[in-house]
């Protein structure tokens, strides 16, 4: 098995991302501050899952949000309010992200968008020399993962996205001993996520609420009518702005599967399930399984949205090795023998903060982040693959050398997707 960092060639045929994350520390103009206690300012766009980015800044030290961001007026509202209450330093409110990037005090954009807002709206960060943590899945599809990786290595800039459990200490001490062989060989990984949505019901016409810019909502996505079950979240269910439970939860556990059983990408993949719990506007499956084969090891992530199955037990990733078995769940671990007997357990912090600490460090110091955009589009890639697998109704086969769907030309046709005019990512 090849070193951690060296394993790690997203996209070996293309020329314009050659650097490769080995190279990142080296790299002068990624050491953004001479000091490591040099100020970090930052914006952050999407203040939902955002408001944990606003908040880690304004914990972390030398550390300062200039901007909020959102395309809801209330929104923005809320958050003035709370960063008022926590730093002296005044804060702007802007409805288009663009303002952010414009400003040259800024040295970082926090993206907690929509998925279809990840890489457009990261592409044009690095562009205009930003830093960039973005929420997972962190791409709404495989070409975007690519032009991401392709605009970070571009403008030498730190791309992290949010796996944040790549950051807790628990897990990488878990992480650390599969590697030592504490259950030795290492076979199989299992993911589970389960919860109990209700329906979306069937979406109506409405007027756009007035605190909605809907125009700068929808962005680099082809403009649909606006209805009344889409804003804020049910958006993930509807293959047009979202990536469904795999992209929304499942990025979450296959990173760290992935991690565990240090691999990269598989070469086949299957997704099967479907809508089976409500008829509505949902478009992407609430229960089924994805498996990954990577011939010497696969990787299964099995997803029940709308049932919680309370009488079943299930860890979030457990490992299966010859000599017994290591269960992730919460923010610690529990190290089996083969008889199921407990043997060791283990826990930590679990916190946004330690992530996006991270993130910084990486600014200041030129080191790699936990999860540098080019192997965590790795583990986003695993989530693309699935679900064109689901789409298509078909297994899905993976040149991981050409970096490449084979074989099937309909899955090979959902690698990317239309733009809305103007808003094209360019690298």
């Amino acid at each position: 098995m090849k070193n951690p960092i060296d394993r790690r060639e997203f996209i070996k045929t293309s020329g314009t991302l050659s650097l490769g994350i080995g190279a990142l520390s080296t790299v002068p103009s990624l050491q953004a501050s001479d000091s490591a206690h040099e100020k970090i300012v930052v914006g952050v766009m999407g203040l939902g899952r955002g408001m944990a980015h606003v908040n880690a800044a304004i914990a972390l030290p030398n550390a300062e949000v200039a901007y909020v961001c959102d395309v809801d007026t209330q929104r923005i509202d809320r958050a003035l309010k709370t960063v008022g209450d926590k730093q002296k330093k005044p804060v702007k409110g802007v409805q288009d992200f663009r303002k952010i990037l414009d400003d040259k005090d800024v040295d970082v954009l926090m993206i907690a968008t929509p998925n279809f807002w990840h890489a457009p709206a990261t592409i044009l960060a690095c562009s205009a020399g930003k830093h960039v943590y973005v929420e997972k899945p962190g791409s709404n599809t495989a070409a975007e993962g690519e032009m991401m990786v392709a605009a970070a290595r571009k403008n030498k800039r730190v791309v992290q996205m949010g796996n944040q459990r790549r950051s807790w200490p628990a897990f990488i001490e878990g992480i650390q001993k599969l590697h030592d062989g504490v259950i030795g060989d290492l076979r199989y990984a299992r993911c589970w996520y389960n919860n109990s949505r209700g329906s979306i019901g069937q979406g109506k016409p409405a007027p756009v609420p007035s605190n909605l810019d809907y125009s700068m909502w929808q962005g680099p996505v082809p403009e649909r009518p606006y209805v009344d079950n889409l804003v804020h979240y049910n958006w993930h269910w509807r293959w047009n702005w979202g990536n469904g439970e795999l992209g929304n939860n499942g990025i979450h556990a296959l990173d760290v599967a992935r991690w565990g059983l240090q691999v990269d990408l598989p070469k086949k993949v299957t997704y099967n399930g479907g809508r089976y719990h409500f008829d509505d506007d949902q478009e992407t499956p609430d229960s089924g399984t994805a498996v990954y084969d990577y011939g010497k090891v696969g990787i299964s992530w099995e997803c029940s949205s709308c049932h919680r199955r309370r009488p079943e037990e299930y860890s979030f990733v457990t490992f299966y090795g010859d000599k017994g078995s290591l269960a992730f769940a919460g923010s610690g671990y529990s190290i089996y023998d083969l008889e199921g007997k407990l043997l060791e357990e283990g826990s930590g912090n679990s916190s946004t903060d330690i992530h996006v600490a991270d993130f910084f460090n990486g600014i200041r110091n030129g080191t790699t982040p936990h999860s540098e955009i080019e192997d965590a589009q790795v583990s986003t890639l695993m989530c693309h693959l699935g679900n064109i697998g689901y789409r298509v109704g078909s297994t899905i086969h993976f040149d991981s050398d050409k970096h490449r769907i084979i074989k099937n030309r309909r899955a090979q046709k959902l690698w990317g997707k239309d733009y809305r005019n103007g808003w094209e990512p360019k690298v």
